[in-house]
């Protein structure tokens, strides 16, 4: 097995594991980042990309070769 980390990804898989992340992430703390948006003037979609990004650094690749 590799373990890998994003960064050694590349742009295509990079691409589609955060739109995964960023999907994964809207449906579990969508509606808190919305109302965390909305209180504090901020841009939804900003906030999503940014908690997608950090919850896709929390992940681990493996591939079996």
């Amino acid at each position: 097995m590799i373990y890998l980390n994003y960064n050694d990804l590349n742009k295509e898989t990079k691409e589609r594991l955060f739109q995964n992340s960023k999907k994964d992430v809207e449906h579990q703390f969508g509606d808190d980042i919305r109302t965390y948006a909305e209180k504090n003037y901020l841009n939804y979609d900003t906030m999503i990309e940014e908690e997608a990004l950090r919850n896709l650094y929390s992940y681990q690749y493996i591939f079996n070769i």
